[in-house]
């Protein structure tokens, strides 16, 4: 072998490793789209669960908060709110959110104003179903803390 890279050695080595990386994506990619229904409980979306993610999109809630990571950081993580203030109820969840969407916008010095989006009770309540649904979805823990 020779002491020098030949530009037929480099082609080779950089054709051999995108093959390998291709590869190695199409494999992580049939992974991930194989385990999507086990991981969201997709079964589980129900009228309401989607009037709720529609209300999320509509209401532009991601342009403040996030759910599993994705969206704006002025806001708290939404993807645990259940488990922070359901405490596996949800019932007192759906109770917790009227109250806190008829509170707003509160006027506490040095706390973010959330506007007041005058939904009705039922509206909340598909908002509460769709994320009582985002707290059962396997996110590996995330967020790494229960606070968001």
């Amino acid at each position: 072998m020779s002491e020098r890279i030949t530009k037929n050695m480099a082609r080779n080595i950089y054709l051999g490793g995108a093959a390998f990386a291709i590869l190695v994506f199409a494999g992580l990619t049939v992974d991930t789209v194989q385990r999507v229904p086990e991981l969201s409980h997709s079964e589980k979306i129900t009228e309401s669960v989607a009037e709720g993610k529609n209300l999320w999109e509509v209401n532009n809630c991601v342009g403040c908060h996030t759910i599993m990571g994705e969206g704006a950081y002025y806001a708290p993580e939404l993807a645990n709110v259940f488990d922070r203030r359901g405490m596996q109820d949800e019932a007192a969840f759906k109770v917790y959110l009227q109250g806190w969407m008829a509170a707003q916008p509160m006027q506490e010095p040095g706390r973010r104003k959330m506007p007041q989006f005058n939904l009705s009770e039922e509206q909340v309540n598909n908002l509460a179903d769709f994320l009582i649904w985002t707290s059962r979805i396997d996110d590996h823990e995330w967020p790494p803390n229960i606070e968001g």
